[in-house]
């Protein structure tokens, strides 16, 4: 995964294939006076000659892509759908996503890992809520890389095995990176900022009939971390729509981490089915320790999950919405559907280890 040049964010970064900087510079101005006009002729003066984008690394072509995502948004901002007004963009688009590995549109890797920071940095509004947006989202998927390196882990051994918490633990510390990304938004986002202003950059784009999400924050996959903690044998049928229609807008190595995890046995089953086979009322003390290492990851993941309802009601509330649902696709209701999840597989580990005493705990009332 580490050898994968999409992690390589900061040469990424550094690249400019399209000689973008300049003109992407003027592309707030360009949305603060809606001109859909100029913004069609950017996005003219972008697209490059077919045989030189085939020529380009994945890295080159991921920034690309990123560029030409910005001008995408901006025009269906201002009811302007971007195939329409500047068709010779489709072929190309279609070969980055080729190239990539990745939909022909830009996601929101290319909207935060892999957009540069400072005087290069590509935005809808140049306005520094924006900026500081871009960067609470950045700052999650160091840890989510590091965390499905665990869940690998997790998914090949025990709840018997030592290595077992071990790497529960890891994935704990890598997912609170998301609960600080979070905080970091609700102090620095107001969501009517979100909704009013950031929002209509993230519509969908229609392209070779098909429409493409743009790069939404909920694009972030914290569900692989789910897939083998819980997801791959307790979810439902709204969540697994959801996934189902969100996997094109992963990384190519992750699509394959969900098609390796998704017909396995989770963490929870394995510690509930471990805990069922011991017969006595002590648990070994290796069973214990994962069953509260378990908890504390979904303890995390319900903490997340119930901050991140909290930030969608408000900037989905009724007196400042544009939109019926997420960024992302989804409506608000599944984000409380999915919350209800984590706390239903959060209890059942609590409880299937609250009538059980650790080997050698004492015997008898309590002092």
């Amino acid at each position: 995964m580490f050898g994968d040049p999409r992690h390589m964010t900061e040469d990424i970064r550094a690249a400019d294939p399209l000689g973008a900087d300049a003109l992407l510079a003027a592309v707030p101005g360009m949305n603060e006076r809606a001109d859909a006009a100029a913004l069609t002729v950017a996005l003219r003066a972008l697209v490059p000659d077919l045989e030189e984008a085939a020529g380009w690394s994945v890295g080159g072509a991921l920034a690309a892509m990123r560029d030409l995502g910005i001008l995408l948004g901006s025009l269906k901002r201002h009811g302007v759908q971007p195939l329409a007004a500047v068709p010779e963009a489709l072929p190309v688009l279609e070969l980055l996503g080729r190239r990539t590995d990745m939909i022909p549109r830009d996601t929101v890797h290319h909207y935060t890992s892999w957009n540069p920071t400072g005087p290069r940095r590509r935005t809808y509004t140049g306005h520094p809520t924006e900026a500081r947006l871009q960067d609470a989202v950045r700052m999650v998927f160091p840890g989510l890389v590091a965390a499905l390196e665990d869940c690998t882990r997790v998914a090949r051994l025990e709840p018997y095995d030592p290595g077992f918490p071990a790497a529960l633990d890891r994935i704990a510390g890598h997912v609170r990176a998301m609960v600080e990304s979070i905080d970091l938004t609700v102090a620095q986002v107001p969501p009517e900022y979100f909704a009013l202003t950031l929002r209509p950059y993230f519509e969908e784009v229609e392209i070779a009939g098909r429409d493409y999400l743009g790069p939404a924050a909920a694009q972030v996959p914290l569900w692989l971390v789910d897939l083998t903690l819980w997801q791959c044998d307790r979810s439902d049928a709204a969540y697994d729509a959801f996934l189902a229609e969100s996997l094109p807008y992963a990384l190519p190595s992750w699509r394959a981490f969900h098609a390796r995890h998704r017909g396995g046995i989770s963490a929870v089953s394995k510690l509930s089915a471990a805990v069922s086979w011991e017969g006595a009322d002590r648990l070994p003390p290796a069973l214990t320790a994962s069953a509260e290492a378990l908890g504390r990851v979904l303890r995390i993941l319900k903490t997340f999950r119930a901050r991140h309802l909290g930030i969608a009601r408000k900037a989905y509330s009724d007196d400042i919405r544009l939109y019926e649902e997420g960024s992302g696709g989804a409506p608000v209701a599944l984000l409380r559907s999915i919350l209800d999840l984590t706390r239903e597989n959060e209890t059942m580990v609590r409880r299937a280890t609250a009538q059980r005493r650790p080997a050698g705990a004492p015997v008898g009332p309590a002092a």
